[in-house]
């Protein structure tokens, strides 16, 4: 039988071969794509010092804004199945979320709350919709059996909800959550990219770009590519944890 880790390593490995392939040949002349060894060598070069300063200051404001972002989401998801004619509401306003054009807004977030505050607005707004979607699904999957069951021993919405639709929403959340952990971090740094601050991923790029370090910038791209790599697997790793029952891919496709 075949790993399920098998196709992304097998993904992973295609991407860096094409990536080589494209230094190698078409870019080799302007020097714009680096090869993988000269991008890796350029992160060793920098070193820790480097990394850390930017890292902590995206990971600190991506992480506030995972949970700010997620957690309006899924009590607004609770709220509907508590009073069901706030549905239409809350769709509509995770629809607005997600259709906001972020790049237009960024810049009016940035001058309304100043300092780091945006970034985290950023992170959150990018985690909305998908967690608002996939707990309202999630909620709406319940078995309508145990839902009847309840019920009928007199059991009203509150009951239904945590007997029955919480624990079936568990898978789907999660899956929410993973999809929502690197988002919050692209988030952020687009957040970055508007200014206001001097320290962080989207920061360091903007300046790597304007220097023409090409490779610093390739580096600052693969390292926050792996962040959000290892933010997408920690979360899926938790969901193995948290929902055994629910391994096999049917709610991530859905969301997807």
């Amino acid at each position: 039988m075949t790993r399920p880790w098998l196709g992304g390593v097998v993904g992973t490995l295609g991407i860096i071969a094409v990536w080589w392939l494209l230094a190698a040949t078409l870019f080799a002349s302007n020097g714009a794509v680096p090869t993988p060894p000269a991008v890796v060598a350029s992160v060793v070069d920098d070193g820790w010092g480097f990394y850390s300063v930017h890292l902590s200051a995206t990971v600190s404001e991506a992480a506030q804004g995972f949970l700010w972002g997620n957690g309006l989401a899924i009590g607004l998801a609770l709220l509907v199945v508590l009073l069901p004619w706030l549905e239409s509401v809350v769709v509509n306003i995770a629809v607005i979320s997600y259709c906001l054009p972020i790049l237009a807004i960024g810049p009016i977030v940035t001058v309304v709350f100043g300092g780091r505050t945006p970034m985290i607005v950023l992170a959150a707004i990018f985690c909305f919709f998908t967690t608002v979607i996939g707990t309202l699904l999630g909620l709406n999957s319940a078995d309508r059996t145990s839902l009847d069951v309840v019920t009928v021993y007199g059991g009203g919405r509150w009951s239904r909800l945590r007997h029955v639709q919480l624990i079936s929403a568990v898978p789907a959340v999660l899956a929410a959550l993973r999809i929502a952990a690197p988002s919050a971090l692209l988030g952020a740094i687009i957040g970055e990219y508007l200014g206001g601050v001097d320290t962080g991923l989207g920061v360091a790029m903007t300046i790597s770009q304007q220097q023409y370090l090409v490779s610093r910038t390739w580096g600052l791209a693969l390292v926050s590519g792996l962040v959000a790599g290892l933010a997408y697997v920690a979360i899926g790793l938790l969901s193995r944890v948290a929902a055994p029952w629910a391994r096999g891919g049917a709610t991530d496709v859905a969301l997807a």
